[in-house]
């Protein structure tokens, strides 16, 4: 059985949402079983397969059309072909926003009103290039008016980093500083979740929810790149319900 998370956040109920673990697909070793990815190496149709039992577990209204990320801030917009884009938005009822991550945070916005949404790639070096910023700035609501939940991703005792990492986040804002503490190495141990909230309370976001995961260290139940290097890739969607 497909095993998935349900966002805790207090969405709309027009606003439907889920992230998945790496339970519940066909794919073999190393890339087992609910591999989402069919990028990694994995066999393609083993891919197809899982995709196939998300969309029917999950009752998406469409098939996903999967984005080709590149660790960018570009967004996808409604009406648009760009597939290179590491955020997807829509305010369009039964389009599927989603992306795919296996240490990078997954982050998901809605408005309040539950008619618009978005699922943003984040990694570290997303963030730095301002990937929240871009898909805040798709809303036609102001930032209060948003909330976001960020899913599984590396934790921050996992995600070690050099002092390049730190200062792409310090020259942009001080209080970043916050997010990093030394790993005993001379180098930092980095909080994608704390980066991540820094970013959207800066912008006026003030409903923040989730985090607390680690990809990295809860290996039965997430895909980790940094751990296995060669892995398999978990989704995080979200999508307006149609009437």
């Amino acid at each position: 059985m497909v095993e998935f998370l349900r966002p805790d956040w207090p969405a709309p109920p027009a606003v439907r949402a889920l992230a998945t673990t790496r339970r519940g697909g066909v794919s073999a070793p190393p890339w087992n079983s609910l591999n989402l990815g069919d990028h990694v190496g994995d066999d393609a149709v083993a891919v197809a397969e899982n995709r196939r039992r998300l969309r029917a577990v999950a009752g998406l209204p469409e098939a996903v059309e999967w984005l080709d990320q590149v660790h960018g801030s570009r967004i996808r917009v409604p009406g648009s072909e760009e597939r290179c884009a590491d955020g997807r938005f829509s305010d369009r009822p039964g389009e599927v926003c989603a992306v795919l991550t296996a240490d990078c945070l997954p982050v998901l916005l809605c408005n309040a009103a539950g008619t618009a949404v978005a699922a943003v790639h984040a990694g570290w070096r997303g963030l730095a290039a301002g990937v929240i910023e871009a898909a805040l700035d798709c809303f036609p609501d102001p930032p209060s008016a948003i909330m976001a939940w960020l899913g599984p991703a590396i934790g921050p005792q996992s995600f070690e980093v050099g002092e390049e990492v730190r200062n792409a986040f310090l020259t942009q804002d001080r209080k970043a500083e916050t997010a990093f503490h030394p790993s005993g190495r001379g180098r930092w141990l980095a909080d994608l979740y704390a980066l991540a909230r820094l970013r959207l309370r800066r912008r006026g976001v003030a409903g923040i929810h989730g985090g607390g995961f680690c990809t990295y260290r809860e290996a039965d139940r997430f895909f980790s790149y940094r751990r296995d290097g060669t892995t398999g890739r978990m989704a995080t969607l979200v999508w307006l319900a149609e009437e």
